[in-house]
């Protein structure tokens, strides 16, 4: 899809979309605080009108956090909604920006662990959670060096084939997610570090209940079959939304020791720790929007 012409999608039914676009191209032209105000402004409208989604966002914290009050749990929400909404705004940034500008845009955190093991000529998986923050995260790192990511064509054709050219224009190398794993092996082996989304709901195929939060989460165990196959150092990898719209933080975290284990439970369970940390931290920005406990064990009540 990202070698279709843009041309091709003049049809009417791609105008509203042009339209979007052309909003996110011209918002992009915008200092970040202007965006972080507009962006804060669109996801506190998101919350009002989309009661589907904020439903979704409401139980997700409810379940996570029970310890906080009713009145804390909102304000997270709300909050997860306005950096959520600079985060869509941030995304014309990241598509178009100039190399130096995303530069500026962007700091590190803990980078000598990610350096060091580019310098041992070392297999790298970046375990990278869903933050709001994470495209950002990824097309700074492809500027410096060559990378690889697994990723899944959104259903609007046009959406698809800007995404594709953008995500792509420095050394970014795009993997179908139906795609056979050794398409990634291969590139992971020859020294382009694997930026892998792992915490999204699995469903039932490929997956394991592993504790998040405490809750059965169906967990992909393709992150530790990855690292075996790869002989990888899978290094944590967060992109934090700075406050008041002053970039982005990229935090390496130390690479995980003694993985994989072979065991897939312990496995999962021990990424999803991981993850479970730094949600703690700034828990206002993990993507509470997806339905992450959609698929429950057998007799189980839904939670949506």
């Amino acid at each position: 899809m990202a070698d279709a012409r843009l041309s091709d999608f003049a049809h009417p039914r791609y105008w509203l979309t042009w339209i979007g676009l052309g909003f996110m191209r011209g918002t992009s032209w915008l200092p970040l605080p202007a965006i972080a105000l507009f962006g804060g402004a669109l996801g506190m409208l998101l919350y009002v009108l989309h009661a589907p989604r904020r439903h979704v966002v409401h139980v997700n914290i409810r379940r996570c956090f029970p310890e906080l009050s009713p009145a804390v749990q909102a304000r997270l929400a709300r909050k997860h909604f306005r950096a959520f909404g600079q985060a869509l705004l941030d995304i014309g940034v990241t598509w178009w920006a100039s190399e130096a500008r995303l530069k500026r845009l962007t700091r590190f955190r803990g980078r000598e662990y990610y350096e060091q093991a580019l310098r041992e000529k070392k297999s790298i998986i970046l375990l990278v959670p869903h933050f709001v923050g994470l495209e950002t995260g990824g097309m700074r790192l492809s500027i410096d060096h060559p990378m690889v990511t697994v990723f899944r064509h959104p259903v609007n054709k046009l959406v698809s084939a800007v995404m594709g050219r953008a995500r792509a224009r420095f050394q970014m190398r795009l993997v179908e997610h139906n795609k056979p794993l050794t398409a990634v092996v291969r590139q992971v082996k020859a020294g382009s570090p694997l930026y892998y989304l792992p915490d999204q709901d699995a469903g039932l195929r490929q997956s394991v209940f592993a504790p998040f939060f405490g809750i059965p989460a169906a967990t992909f165990i393709v992150l530790p079959r990855l690292a075996a196959m790869t002989d990888a150092v899978v290094i944590p990898c967060i992109t934090r939304q700075l406050s008041w719209g002053r970039g982005y933080e990229i935090i390496f975290r130390p690479p995980l020791k003694n993985f994989p284990s072979g065991d897939a439970v312990a496995d999962t369970t021990r990424m999803n720790r991981e993850i479970e940390e730094v949600v703690q931290e700034i828990p206002e920005q993990y993507f509470w929007v997806h339905k992450r406990f959609k698929t429950r064990p057998k007799g189980e009540p839904g939670f949506y």
